[in-house]
């Protein structure tokens, strides 16, 4: 039995982590970057990037102003018990963003849309939000908070199968230099895609991709890590760096994550995650062990397989790269 108390704790823990530190996979990407950077005002950013997260790590304050929209996403074992169940499980989560906001602290972003009421703690309608999935042959639950900006940085097209590939990657440049000239995204960035699905499948799809995977991770799909790299090469060749100065600093990693979709469409979602990239995890087990990280782990096998019985993960992803 996994204990409410410890639910809380550890969400709070979690929205701690998420808003001061870096993870480890995008802080290797930046510098990467600086390696390469060869735009005077482009290499100034990355390298600024680096001392504002060291200062906020040492001080222990977050690492932007904006802190972004606190939300969860959590994956269940299926032999998972909470105590109180999960009516419980979204009480302690609300209880730990009030609690995280008042003490880290976070910027109080959550507001009615028409009234503008203010609640002072990221709490209120429909917020946070609590995404969910489900894992076999496990008792623990995985608890994971993404900090993403609620702004700018996402933009949604219907596509058509005759636009192809090369449509794909229309867009997905009309993206980032309308993101890019106007200010709407900071790069570089973890761009997620989403492809296929029903029109909120893909805008799922593409927010999870951008803020679930790590930097260098690649799709299991074949087909689909061939344009990963492609995307984000494509993206570094615009002309664009580092918060939209010169340079070839835009794209620190492309990740695309797809589902089927209707067979007269090709939906097409691009979310730019902003270069706080905030997210960490808690795996909490029944035994009153919890283990904290920042690769949330989200897109198991499970989660892309594709077929009507579950058989262990054995051929789950057509394609799939060795």
């Amino acid at each position: 039995m996994i204990k409410a108390d410890a639910i809380e704790q550890a969400a709070g823990k979690i929205m701690s982590n998420a808003a001061i530190d870096i993870p480890e996979d995008y802080l290797s990407g930046i510098r990467a970057m600086i390696d390469t950077e060869q735009g005077d005002l482009s290499a100034f950013v990355l390298e600024a990037m680096l001392e504002n997260w060291q200062a906020a790590s040492e001080d222990r304050r977050p690492m932007c102003a904006d802190s972004g929209l606190p939300r969860y996403y959590v994956k269940s074992g299926n032999e998972a018990r909470v105590e109180g169940g999960y009516v419980e499980l979204e009480h302690r989560l609300r209880r730990a963003t009030a609690q995280a906001t008042h003490d880290i602290p976070l910027r109080p972003n959550r507001v009615h849309p028409l009234s503008r009421q203010d609640n002072n703690n990221n709490v209120g309608m429909n917020a946070p939000e609590i995404e969910y999935s489900f894992e076999p042959d496990a008792d623990w639950i995985d608890i994971t908070t993404v900090h993403k900006g609620g702004l700018f940085g996402t933009d949604y097209r219907m596509l058509f199968p005759g636009d192809g590939i090369d449509g794909i990657k229309r867009f997905f440049l009309d993206v980032l230099f309308a993101f890019g000239k106007r200010g709407l995204a900071c790069q570089p960035a973890i761009v997620g895609v989403g492809l296929g699905g029903s029109k909120d499948t893909c805008m799922m799809l593409g927010k999870q991709a951008a803020c679930l995977r790590t930097v260098g991770s690649r799709h299991p799909d074949a087909q689909v890590a061939k344009l990963e790299d492609e995307l984000q090469e494509l993206g570094n060749r615009t002309g664009l760096g580092a918060m939209g100065f010169k340079g070839t600093s835009t794209v620190v990693s492309c990740n695309i994550e797809v589902g089927y979709t209707h067979t007269g469409g090709m939906p097409m979602s691009v979310h730019c995650f902003c270069l706080s990239s905030r997210r960490a995890t808690a795996r909490l087990h029944s035994d009153g062990s919890v283990a904290y990280r920042t690769d949330p782990q989200w897109f198991t096998p499970y989660l892309r397989r594709n077929s009507v019985d579950w058989d262990g993960g054995a051929g789950a992803v057509a394609g799939a790269a060795e």
